[in-house]
């Protein structure tokens, strides 16, 4: 009877909370230093356009750095992207606005801070781009990166027409 409840608590908060549907894999794991500090990459599909995936990186800090750094939950906010055709491209009913949307979001902290991904298009340019950064409930952080991936020239099938 709880598990069930605790389930449609988090169904509920998860369609309330606009939950992306892009789900990472991680594809590498690179140790940094002895105390355990690792360099985490993810492949990241954009669940609204077929055959684009971008690979994040970012730090994953061990418990001995934590215990002897302090700010015991959370990772730093330093990330890096790139985004590249995988297959055949697909797009979807993807947000054309200036803001763009969410393609991703990732806690890296206990609750304050998450590590999100945004895809803008770039109309005059024929361009997706993607924007990895961290969001944070009290402090922004300006460590950003992006990368983009042109469309001018290959063949894509935009499933509500091409804007």
């Amino acid at each position: 009877m709880i598990g069930k409840s605790v389930r449609a608590g988090l169904v509920a908060a998860a369609v309330l909370g606009g939950a992306v549907a892009a789900k990472a894999e991680v594809v590498g794991k690179v140790g940094v230093d002895w105390i355990g500090n690792d360099i985490i990459v993810e492949a990241v599909a954009d669940p609204k356009v077929k055959g684009i995936t971008c690979h994040v990186t970012y730090f994953d800090r061990s418990v001995i750095d934590r215990l002897k750094n302090g700010k015991w939950f959370e990772d730093p906010s330093n990330n890096s992207i790139a985004c590249r055709q995988t297959g055949p491209v697909e797009v979807g009913d993807i947000d054309l606005s200036k803001d763009g949307e969410e393609v991703f979001r990732e806690g890296m902290s206990l609750i304050w801070k998450k590590l999100v991904v945004n895809r803008i298009y770039d109309k005059a340019n024929d361009t997706l781009i993607y924007l990895v950064h961290t969001r944070e409930l009290t402090d922004g952080s300006a460590k950003m990166a992006i990368s983009t991936v042109p469309l001018y020239g290959q063949q894509v099938n935009w499933t509500k027409g091409k804007p």
